[in-house]
């Protein structure tokens, strides 16, 4: 049986306010991390923001939190190297995980970076989702399948983010949606509803506000 993913609606006014005040309250850069014992205290929940490399996760952290310079958007693929977290004021932790796919690094270097994120997926107790962001010019890659699959095993629940939806017309989107529900019926653990963003023209941010606000 087919599994339906909507996109996901948009909050109502109470709800995209709430979330709006969250994200415009206090937001700062914590720490990178690089092993596991580096991780801060999982006293407070938490998601994650997980891409291949260029998909615009900086720049979609930077949307969010209305913050230009926060998450650091690079030229270069696979330049974030660390699981770098974020303090949401007292209500959480975001996570922007090392990019994955295009990373020109080391292959040694790549090995280091996987083994620390699949220890990080299974062993985070306060992990509530994964958002998975997908370029919407490309739909899902093997490559996403990958960390997906990854998150299934790990049993943490993720949603499928789509980004810069601007560079696509209203028509062209609906086969990439059509193709990104279609290969998510393969992994149990992907949330039922896709979120579209554009960073730059600011569609879809309320709504991922209010997600990341609801999950306690």
């Amino acid at each position: 049986m087919k599994v339906a993913f909507p996109v996901a609606p948009e909050p109502d006014a109470e709800a995209a306010e709430a979330a709006r005040l969250l994200f415009a309250g206090p937001v700062d850069f914590l720490k990178g991390v690089v092993t596991m014992d580096g991780l801060p205290p999982a006293d407070r929940p938490e998601v994650c923001f997980a891409g291949r490399s260029n998909v615009g996760k900086s720049s979609l952290i930077n949307a969010l939190t209305g913050r230009k310079g926060l998450a650091r958007a690079s030229n270069t693929p696979g330049r974030t190297q660390e699981i770098n977290y974020f303090t949401l004021g007292d209500h959480g932790y975001l996570v922007d995980l090392p990019g994955y796919g295009f990373a020109k690094a080391p292959v040694a270097v790549v090995a280091k970076w996987q083994a620390l994120l699949k220890q990080y997926l299974a062993g985070r107790p306060t992990l509530r989702r994964a958002f998975c962001l997908i370029d919407s010019r490309h739909g899902i890659k093997p490559v996403d399948h990958e960390i997906m699959t990854l998150l299934d095993r790990s049993a943490v629940p993720f949603q499928a983010v789509l980004t810069k939806t601007d560079k696509l017309g209203p028509n062209a989107i609906k086969p990439v949606i059509a193709q990104v529900e279609d290969e998510l019926q393969k992994h149990p653990a992907a949330f039922p509803e896709i979120v579209l963003t554009s960073s730059d023209k600011g569609e879809g941010i309320a709504t991922l506000r209010a997600i990341i606000a609801g999950l306690d």
